[in-house]
């Protein structure tokens, strides 16, 4: 059995500010290595439950946070960036399940650090007319390929969004937001000791019964809402985007892959306005 523990930064026990997440200064350096005790706990507990290879998905930013000498020797690091599958890099070696740790709600929602893949330029996603966040999306794409997620970690707002998108998963609340920026956290040790016996649970019950995974039929209609009217005048240079109003677009695609593959060219052409 292999799972990908895709693991992100926002949703981790003790991080409620940007410096904490943005590389450059002591408060990330901190934070990073909390991101690596939490991807650690969740592979302690993965294996702990009948794992038997574990792929651990960076999948913050430049995919260049996770401290790879912290790391659990039993599990393999995936790292760096440009990848076709973003935060689901790894499922293309054959994965039967995904965890999502460290994750977050979506923007304009009002959890911890919310965003939706580019904080700058992207306020709202909705596929076929439901609004998703990086979960959702990823989700998605992940069930295209057949693997459900079981474990979701992260702050209350996340797994109250979450929660109904994947039926049977296991959730660890790390923390309450109060607001964007603010809330009550657990202890790092806390939070590892519940992801660890999360993630334990949560392979035991993949063993009996696999969740049916998350999919969303194709065709694939994204609507995307940006953050001011001059992305959106960038982002419609793209011959095959259409302009709905100001700030939101809207494009078609055959799959789910597609369209995530998209929305990252799409916030890589976003610096160009910063």
């Amino acid at each position: 059995m292999k799972i990908l523990i895709s693991t992100d930064i926002e949703g981790v026990a003790g991080v409620f500010h940007a410096e904490q997440v943005r590389a450059g200064n002591g408060e990330y350096e901190r934070a990073r290595a909390w991101m690596t005790a939490e991807a650690n706990a969740a592979v302690q507990g993965a294996i702990a439950g009948g794992a038997e290879e574990i792929l651990v998905n960076d999948s913050h930013g430049g995919f260049r946070n996770l401290l790879p000498d912290g790391l659990d020797e039993r599990a393999r690091l995936v790292l760096g960036k440009p990848r076709y599958l973003g935060m689901m890099g790894g499922l293309e070696e054959g994965c039967d399940a995904v965890f999502m740790i460290g994750y977050h709600s979506r923007s304009q929602g009002r959890g911890i650090l919310a965003h939706t893949i580019n904080s700058f330029a992207f306020a709202r996603v909705l596929i076929n007319g439901m609004e998703l966040g990086e979960a959702g999306l990823y989700g998605a794409l992940a069930g295209e390929m057949g693997v459900p997620v079981i474990l979701g970690t992260g702050d209350d707002v996340f797994i109250s969004e979450t929660r109904d998108t994947f039926p049977g998963a296991e959730w660890v609340q790390t923390k309450v937001a109060h607001g964007q920026g603010s809330g009550i956290t657990l202890s790092p040790a806390a939070s590892r000791r519940a992801i660890a016996a999360a993630a334990e649970t949560a392979v035991r019950n993949l063993k009996k019964q696999a969740p049916v995974p998350f999919r969303i039929a194709a065709p694939i209609e994204c609507r995307l809402q940006t953050q001011s009217a001059a992305l959106a005048d960038l982002f419609c240079m793209w011959p095959t985007l259409e302009r709905v109003d100001g700030v939101t677009l809207r494009f078609t695609t055959d799959s789910m892959q597609a369209a995530v593959r998209t929305l990252n060219s799409l916030a890589a052409m976003s610096f160009m306005l910063r």
